[in-house]
Order: structure tokens, then sequence, then C-alpha cells
């Protein structure tokens, strides 16, 4: 929470704060809100500095002296929320609407006279929720067969993409990260206002948003993460003069700026400024200044760089263009020559030859862009989803992204691209021979992310450990293991996790007794093939190395028949399962994960297939728009027998964030695990360990995954995966650590085993990132499974592992009798195999 009660800045600190933006030095909340009330010369030297970092980004973006707009339709889809904003106009009451939401035809009638007038975005505003609201909305709903407002809303886009060639803008409210899973498919950008960050705005009666479920500052800063971490190209802004102090308009500024460093996405920032509307609760307030707004739009510039994209609307300045082109904006918005700004209705847009003629006086070029800007139109992937690329392309100069004015929307099939199949589809041999063509991606420096930015997040990893502690946690794991996972215990067990040298060595003891006690000597491995039927993937985890460009040289992908020839290959060799794992392919098409099953299962009908991770099957279900349940449902009746728990990494957010970008939230991946094992679908469940985590994320990992066996019992193993760090792009970056030790290995095996007692029985080491070595160790410190045969591994041996991509029988029946124990092959869940 922001003080309000600090004296306000004097001239002196103005000075100052403006001789440090002057010099592109950083400046602080203080000095940011200092600059705030720049009046006179000093607001004049505010607005130049600005000036300067605005056409420095735009000479680099390629566009020198150039400003831009979008040539738009306004769609207000519905009227309703179930917010209560009180200085809002645009939401009403059902009984003043002769219908709760725009009828289809209604909409199209809207975007075709766009279309016919040559605008090419179409603008969707709308309340959010109204159906937990008004029943009124929920009737509407219901009668037409649409569960909710955000199904309608993605049919109507899908519809004016189709029909009309207009480019969807959304602005559907707060949104959670799998409503935007689905939502990106059907619109190029979408958008929120952040509006403030002050939560005593939100929290407190008479404030602009009490009694605004939506309008909680917490709740719309996760909705600016989760927009990042879906790639969706997004805008949001501020809005100013709604009651909050300075200082916490500028925190507003900062927390935007963090987002748009951390994920890249912020494609533009609205500063826009409170106009009181008559009829309202805020109809008595004044209006914010429009100095205010030129310093303010100037502080925005400052703090979030050349970079940004800058917007103030035109037709809430009262003509004051020069001034907010001095201020720093590069953009106008969306301008309509059809449809008023339903948002304020009593101020209408300047006509586009008035527009571009005033930008002109100023100095500037005015230019048509789209919905989305240029430079996530010139970025592709993984940006703009496959099936709106078609519709995109045929509006936008390929050279700067802009749009072509001439160009005139017509309507296209949203449907699946071609696919291409081919690449470096031998990957999987020559792995090990010829190895990976160069250790980084050719966009390692800009698909990861800002690297300063994600060094920041990284928390501390030690664990202070007591003594007694650790003598005491060595007691209960030999007479209560599962107890360790218990709160009041949690010091015994990070002590546990830091045991070293006879400590540990009795750890390992003890885990091993536990483990003879729960399933016996027998060492199980299964007879397995894993085809990883493509390896191209833009979601840029920072961790991976087996994700590639379609264009570089390593990537691949399989067509079906050649999945099935592996398929049916590994069959003949003995083998009863086959575990497949791909990228992220943007040109999979919705029906491919299934065709995928069905192939094996026509070649091979008696094959297990073990197939996609919670990451693939939340993306897939969400391209496809329904529910994770429903797809999981479509992919059991293809044929699909058990899902591999992957994808979990450490199940903490902040972890997950440094490690993926966030690209599937804890609780994502707990929802698809959760809803298989509730249809019959089980699955393994997995840690992967040694980067940038520390011992208290180890054992709140254990938690979660006790919680869901607790709840389901659908997990047949817990798999520990060391992180393999060579080639891994975190840690070519100097972020990561070079993997576990080796005493962290032996301690996370051990009390896998402890912790997971009585809830998962098998307990499974890695050949392929230990050696075999280490998987010995690993056998003699609580583990029982060697995993499976392989046949082919991709994913560890682009990491740089260099234990191999295949095993024998033969092989694994000899690391088992190192370890001393007999060797037993099983089937996928456990039971017992045909010898």
């Amino acid at each position: 929470m922001v003080d309000r009660t600090e004296a306000a800045p004097t001239e002196a600190s103005v000075r100052r704060a403006l001789r440090r933006a002057a010099t592109g030095r950083a400046l602080d909340v203080d000095e940011a809100s200092a600059l705030l009330t720049a009046r006179g010369a000093a607001l004049d030297e505010l607005l130049r500095v600005a000036g300067e970092v605005r056409d420095a980004g735009l000479r680099e973006a390629g566009r020198p002296g150039v400003v831009t707009f979008s040539k738009k339709v306004f769609i207000p889809l519905t009227r309703l929320c179930r917010d209560r904003c009180h200085y809002c106009t645009f939401a009403t009451v059902p009984h003043r609407l002769p219908a709760a939401y725009l009828e289809r035809d209604e909409v199209l009638a809207i975007a075709r006279e766009g279309a016919a007038q040559g605008c090419k975005e179409a603008l969707f505003t709308l309340g959010d929720r109204p159906e937990e609201r008004w029943p009124a909305a929920r009737r509407w709903l219901d009668e037409r067969g649409y569960d909710s407002t955000l199904d309608y809303l993605r049919a109507c886009a899908v519809a004016v993409l189709e029909e009309t060639g207009l480019l969807p803008h959304l602005n559907p409210g707060v949104l959670s990260w799998s409503e935007l899973q689905r939502l990106k498919p059907v619109a190029p950008s979408m958008g929120m206002m952040l509006e403030t960050t002050a939560t005593r705005l939100w929290s407190e009666p008479g404030g602009p948003h009490f009694g605004s479920p939506d309008k909680e500052p917490a709740v719309r800063l996760r909705v600016l993460d989760d927009a990042g971490r879906v790639g969706v190209p997004f805008t949001t802004g501020i809005l100013i003069g709604i009651g909050e102090t300075l200082p916490e308009r500028v925190d507003a500024l900062f927390a935007i700026r963090r987002s748009m460093r951390e994920y890249g996405h912020l494609q533009e920032v609205i500063v826009q400024n409170f106009r009181a509307k008559p009829d309202t609760a805020m109809r008595g307030m004044p209006d914010a200044e429009l100095h205010d707004l030129a310093a303010t739009v100037a502080v925005a510039r400052i703090l979030l760089g050349p970079k940004a994209r800058i917007q103030a609307p035109p037709n809430l300045i009262e003509g004051e263009y020069d001034l907010l082109l001095r201020a720093g904006i590069d953009d106008w918005g969306g301008v309509s020559p059809v449809t008023p700004d339903h948002v304020n209705p009593e101020r209408p847009w300047p006509q586009l030859d008035e527009l571009a003629r005033h930008t002109a006086q100023a100095g500037f070029t005015l230019r048509e862009r789209l919905t989305i800007y240029p430079e996530y139109v010139r970025a592709g992937d993984p940006w703009l989803d496959p099936r709106l690329l078609p519709h995109v392309t045929a509006l936008a100069d390929p050279e700067t992204g802009l749009a072509v004015e001439a160009a005139r929307p017509v309507g296209r099939p949203w449907q699946e691209p071609e696919e291409v199949f081919g690449g470096r589809t031998d990957l999987h041999v020559t792995i090990d021979t010829t190895g990976r063509t160069g250790d980084r991606r050719g966009d390692f420096d800009s698909v990861y992310g800002d690297w300063s930015a994600v060094a920041g997040r990284v928390t501390a990893g030690g664990v202070p450990l007591g003594a007694g502690d650790l003598a005491a946690g060595l007691r209960l794991a030999a007479d209560d293991p599962a107890a360790l996972l218990d709160p009041a215990h949690e010091a015994k067990a990070l002590a546990l996790f830091g045991a070293d040298g006879p400590a540990l060595d009795e750890l390992c003891r003890i885990a091993d007794d536990v483990r003879r006690d729960a399933v016996g000597d027998d060492v199980t491995y299964v007879v397995n093939r894993n085809i990883n039927f493509s390896n191209v993937c833009y979601v840029g985890c920072r961790f991976c190395a087996f994700a590639q460009r379609e264009t570089d040289a390593d990537a691949f992908r399989l067509s079906l028949d050649e999945v099935a020839d592996r398929a049916e290959e590994a069959w003949a060799a003995g083998a009863s399962e086959v575990c497949l794992q791909g990228g992220i392919d943007p040109k999979l098409p919705v029906t491919g994960y299934a065709d995928i099953v069905r192939a094996i299962k026509a070649r091979v009908p008696e094959m297990h297939v073990h197939a996609f991770s919670p990451m693939e099957i939340v993306t897939a279900a969400a391209k496809a728009g329904v529910p994770v349940k429903e797809w999981l449902l479509q992919l059991r009746e293809a044929g699909l027998d058990t899902i591999p728990g992957t994808a979990a990494e450490i199940l903490d957010d902040e972890v997950r964030w440094v490690l993926t970008k966030g690209k599937l939230p804890a609780a994502a991946w707990v929802e698809v695990v959760s809803t298989a094992h509730e249809l019959g679908i089980r699955s393994s469940s997995t840690m992967m360990y040694g980067h940038v985590d520390h011992p208290g994320q180890w054992l709140a990992h254990f938690r979660v995954l006790a919680g869901v066996q607790d709840r389901t019992g659908g997990f047949t193993e817990f798999v520990a995966l060391p992180f393999v760090h060579t080639n891994a792009p975190i840690y070519l970056a100097g972020i990561a650590r070079p993997g576990p030790t080796w005493r962290e290995n032996r301690a996370v095996h051990a009390m896998a085993r402890l912790l997971l007692h009585g809830r998962i029985a098998n307990i499974q080491c890695s050949w392929v990132k230990l050696g075999d070595e280490g998987t010995v160790a690993m056998l003699k410190g609580g583990c029982n499974d060697l995993g499976g045969t392989l046949m082919e591994e991709t994913i560890s041996r682009m990491a740089g592992s260099g234990n191999g991509s295949a095993r024998t029988e033969e092989q694994l029946r000899a690391i088992a009798a190192a370890a001393g124990r007999p060797a037993r092959k099983r089937t996928t869940a456990y039971g017992h195999a045909p010898a």
C-alpha cells in the first residue's frame, strides 16, 4: 500500500528528478511522483525528455516520426455487468436494454458496415460475466445454447472473422489463464485496463470500485501476467483522476512495467483521463486536468521506455493533440467512422482527416495499424495463432507490420493451416552420433524474455538446518515417514533434505527399508519406446533445450504414418508401451492428438498409449474451445490409456515463472491430472529439481502430489528428474545452477520414498539423467523402478545428457543386479508383464 500522507513534492525535488530523467537514470516512485506535478517550464522540459525517448523508440522500430491508429468498429456485445463501477455509464440494467446481448446478426451487421468503410478492427467491449448477476443474461444465453458470455463472445469472434474478415480485439474484462487460452485462437489481440493498483479504491466504501469483484487490483494484475504466460498481445493502461494519489498512480505504471519486462506481451499502454458523466455516483468529481494527463503520459513514457507503445484517446483531450504528442504518445488508439465510443458516447471521435492534420502539424505522419501491433505481426509465432494468420496477413504490410490502408477485409475460413512434415526426423538416432546443430536457438536473446528480470525473480535457496531437527527427522522417518509431510514437522523434513555424510547414509538406509516393506525387492521396468512427434515449439520455456523453431536446423515433425511406423517397430521389438510427447506445435491441428492415438491403435491395437503432458492437453483443449474433461474424453475414446505427469517441474508458480514464463500454472497442472484420474486415465507424477529451486519448494511440491493422490488415487509412480543443465537456456544465461549435486540426488530420491509412503508405492529413477552408476545408487536409497527401455530419447539428450537414449532389457537387468536386486518386467500400470 502506498503511503498517502507524505508531503507534496517540492520544486527542488522536481528539478532533481528532471535531471535524472534527462540523463537516462532510473527513477524511483518518489521521483516519478514528483514529475507528475511539473508545470510551466518544468512541464515543458519533462515533455521534451519524454518526446526524445519516444522518438528513439520509433527510430529503433524502423518507423521514425510515425504515429499510429486503428480503424475500427465498436461492438458492445452486452452492456450488462456484474460490477458496479461508480463512474461508468456503459454498464446498465436489463430493463433499459432491448435485449441482454446483441444477436449474432446484429454483431455481423456492425462488422459488415465497418468492412465496407475500410475498418479492419472489430472491438468487442462488454461487461464482466453479467450472467452471474443478472437472470436475464443467464436466460438469454441458455435459450441460445451458450454456457457463458465468453462462449458467446468466442462464437461471435469466429463469425466476424469468417464472414467479414475484420480482426477481433476482445475486451471482456477479467479472464483466467484457461479462458485466455480459449480466446487466443479467435483474436489477434485482447485487452483490459489495469486502471489502478490502489486497493483502497476497491475495498473501501465510497471508492470508485467498491462492490466490483473484477476491479480488485491483485486480480487484474494476475490477468496481465496470465496474458503474458499465454502469449497474447495485450493492451492495458491506467485511468487517472479517480481518487488515486500520485504515488499510487506511479505504482500502477511500475506494475505495468514489471509485467511488460517479464513477458514482452504488452503491445500498448493507454493513459486515460477520467471524465465525469451524468447519472453516475461520481458525476460531481472534477475531470482530470489536461496538463495532469500530459505529465502522466510523459512519466509513463520515461518509465516504460522507448519500446513501449503509449496511447491517449483523442476524443477525451479537448483538441490538445500537440500537447499529448509532445508528451510522448505514439498512438491514437482505435477511431471509428461507423460507431460511437459506447464508453464515452458524449465525446465523438475526431474525423480521420482532422486527426491526420493535427498529427502532421506536430511534425508526425499518421499511419494505420491493425489491432495487433506491428512488432507482433512481424514476429508471428508465438503471438499469433496459425488460424488467424491468413486474416492478418491479408491486411498487413509484410515489411512494416502496419496495415495496408487500401486493403479491404474479406471473410476467410477460420481453419487449421496445412501441416508440413519432415525436417530432421532422424534426430532420435543422430542425437547420439552427430548431436545437435548448435547449443542454443537463434532467437535466444528474445524468446525467453528479459534475462535480467528473470534473474531478479530467483529466490534464495538456503534452508537453515538444525542438528536437533536432523536427528528428530531421522527418527520420524523410521517410525512414520509420511508424517514428514505434516506442516508441524516441516523443520524435520527440511533438515532431511539437507542431510549429508553419515546422516545422508542413514536417510537412504531408512528409505530403502521402507521401499522393501512397501514393494519388495523387485526392480521393475517397462519395455517401451519414446516417440517425440514434433519438436517445433514457440512457448519459450527457459529450461528446455528440446524446442525448436520451424526453420531451425534441428526441427522436425513426424507424419501420422511415421508415428505409427515407430510404434509398430517397437511392438515387433517387444515393447508394450509407447510414450508420446512433443512441442506445443502451433500447426498441429485440433484433431492432431487424437489422430496420433488412432493411428497407433489402428496399426498396433494392443499397444499401450501413454501420451501427452498436461501442458499439451490443456493447450489442445483451449485450442479446440472445449473443457479439459471433454478433451480427455475424446482422447480416451480414441484409445489413450494413460498420461505422463510431466510439465510439473516444481509446482510453485514463482519457480514456474522463472523456468517457463508460467506456461502452465500449478493449479492448471493439478486440474488436468485430477480430471484425467477421475475419468479413469491414470498418470505418473514427476518433479524436476536442481535449477532455481530450493528444498522448501520441493517439500511443497510433494504436498501437492500427496493431496492429488488422496483425492484421486490416480498416480502410478513418482519420477524424480534431475535438471540437465548443459544446453538449457536458463543455465546458458547464467541464472540456473548446473543441476543438482550428488548429495541432493540421493536426498531427493530417498525423501520421495518417505514423503509419499502409503500414497505412491513406486519411486522411479531416471537412468537417462543419472547414468547407470547413479541409478544403482538410487536403487539402494529407496527406488524400485527403472522406467523404460525408451529405444529413443531426444529431450534429455538435446539438453546435454551424456547417458545415451536407449537401454536393452539385459542392460536394465544388469543395473538391478549391480544393486543386488532381481529385475522384473512390468506393464505401464505396474502389473506383471509376460516374460
